[in-house]
C-alpha cells in the first residue's frame, strides 16, 4: 500500500495553466519574441519559471544578462500572480477535495510536488493549505522537472520513501519526473501526451481513493 500522495499543481488541483500561458506570451511579445503559442506552450508545462525563460529566450535566439533574465522572469510572474489574485475554492478540480479527505482519513501523506512558486499563495486562496501535509519548495531543489528532485523532495518532507508514492501529474516532464524518482504517476490528461505505459485518466474526477488503491495493486503488487 502507498504511503504518500505527491500531487503537482497545475492541471491537476487547479487550473492555472492558462494564466501562466497569457503571461508567458505577453513577456515574450514584449521583447519581440514569437512563436510563444499553445503548442510551444505543451513544453513549458511543469517547467520551472527560470527553465521555461531559457525555452523561450532559445526559440527567439536571444541572449540576455544576468540582470536581464532576472528582471524578465520577475515581470513574469508579477503578471501571472495579478491573473491568479482572484483564485477561490471554486476553482478546485472535481474530485480532488474529496480525494484530500479520503487521504487524510485513511492515514496516507500528502505533499505537494509543484514547480510553482506560487503553490503555497494558490493553496491558501483555495483553502487547501491545511490538507497538505508537506509542500517541496522548488527554490530549494537542484533542477526541475523532468529531473525527478521535486517529487524526492516532497516524498522526503513526509517521511516516505518515494518508491511508496503515487504522483499525480499532467505534463510529460512532470511524469518522467515521477518515473525517474522511483514514485507510481497516473497521469490526467491524454495519452498521445503522457504516454502509453502509464496509467492515464481523462479527467481529476477519476482520481478517488480507491481508483488509487487498485491501480497500485495491479502495477506494485
Amino acid at each position: 500500500m502507498f504511503k504518500a500522495v505527491l500531487f503537482d499543481l497545475d492541471g491537476v488541483i487547479t487550473d492555472t495553466a492558462e494564466y501562466h500561458y497569457r503571461a508567458w506570451r505577453a513577456l515574450a511579445e514584449e521583447i519581440g519574441i514569437k512563436g510563444v503559442n499553445r503548442a510551444f506552450n505543451e513544453k513549458l508545462k511543469g517547467v520551472s519559471r527560470e527553465d521555461s525563460l531559457k525555452k523561450i529566450l532559445a526559440l527567439g535566439n536571444k541572449d540576455v544578462s544576468a540582470t536581464e533574465f532576472k528582471a524578465l522572469a520577475a515581470r513574469k510572474n508579477e503578471n501571472y500572480v495579478q491573473m491568479i489574485q482572484e483564485v477561490t475554492p471554486d476553482d478546485i478540480y472535481p474530485g480532488i477535495s474529496n480525494l484530500l479527505t479520503d487521504l487524510r482519513e485513511e492515514g496516507i501523506k500528502i505533499a505537494l510536488a509543484s514547480a510553482s512558486k506560487n503553490g503555497p499563495f494558490l493553496l491558501e486562496k483555495m483553502g487547501l493549505t491545511s490538507a497538505f501535509d508537506a509542500i517541496a519548495d522548488p527554490a530549494a531543489v537542484a533542477a526541475s522537472k523532468p529531473a525527478p528532485d521535486i517529487f524526492i523532495a516532497a516524498a522526503e518532507a513526509v517521511g516516505v520513501n518515494p518508491v511508496d508514492t503515487i504522483g499525480l501529474e499532467d505534463s510529460l516532464a512532470g511524469i518522467q519526473a515521477i518515473k525517474a524518482a522511483g514514485a507510481l504517476p497516473i497521469g490526467v490528461g491524454r495519452v498521445e501526451d503522457l504516454g502509453d505505459d502509464i496509467v492515464v485518466v481523462p479527467d481529476t474526477s477519476a482520481y478517488t481513493l480507491d481508483f488509487l488503491k487498485t491501480v497500485w495493486e495491479k502495477t506494485r503488487a
